[in-house]
């Protein structure tokens, strides 16, 4: 959970995703990371060498959770039209995730994106959330879904009984053994857009 606030709309939706993935057994383990000490990179590059970063901080437990989770959800509010500066510490010392060549040493790992927004129009950051998967694709995930949820200055999740149960049951569906990017949209195909 990239938000400072860690009981608002972002934490709230990455919950009922979590929720629905725990209906179907997975165990959840949540990061609130502005609660965490994240160091900034330093681009030293010996990750690239090693497979690991130097900077001796919260981050290699992270490192760690998602080399053997079969899922991620990564979450934030949008900030100045982008992801908090807690997310975007972790998205760049996610960087050890990539080989000296540039490919990754991540196989296609499941991922779920989610952004909040207080503004009402659901496109407002369009190009940014296409930039930021592509980002991650780079990375070596797979991105399943983007989940953003409009207009929550005005109305907050917790008053979206429909768009939490969505998010559910998005969890539900991507937690079902080896399901593959393909097959997931084809299955995902059936919900209704989550706004």
């Amino acid at each position: 959970m990239g938000s400072p606030n860690i009981n608002g709309n972002t934490a709230k939706l990455i919950n009922a995703i979590l929720d629905g993935a725990a209906e179907n057994g997975a165990e959840k383990v949540i990061y609130n990371l502005g609660s965490l000490n994240i160091k900034g990179c330093d681009a030293c590059c010996k990750c690239q060498e090693s497979g690991c970063c130097l900077i001796d901080d919260d981050m290699q437990e992270i490192y760690q959770q998602i080399q053997t989770a079969d899922m991620v959800v990564l979450g934030s509010p949008v900030y100045m039209w982008q992801m908090t500066a807690q997310t975007k510490l972790l998205i760049d010392r996610m960087t050890a995730f990539l080989k000296p060549n540039l490919s990754s040493r991540l196989d296609n790992k499941k991922l779920i994106l989610v952004f909040s927004q207080g503004s009402p129009d659901r496109d407002a950051f369009k190009p940014y959330f296409e930039y930021t998967a592509g980002l991650l694709y780079y990375l070596g995930f797979d991105v399943l879904d983007t989940v953003i949820a409009a207009g929550t200055d005005k109305l907050e999740v917790s008053f979206r009984p429909r768009l939490l149960e969505k998010a559910r049951e998005l969890g539900k569906l991507v937690s079902t053994p080896n399901l593959t990017g393909p097959e997931f949209r084809r299955a995902e195909s059936s919900l209704t857009p989550l706004l």
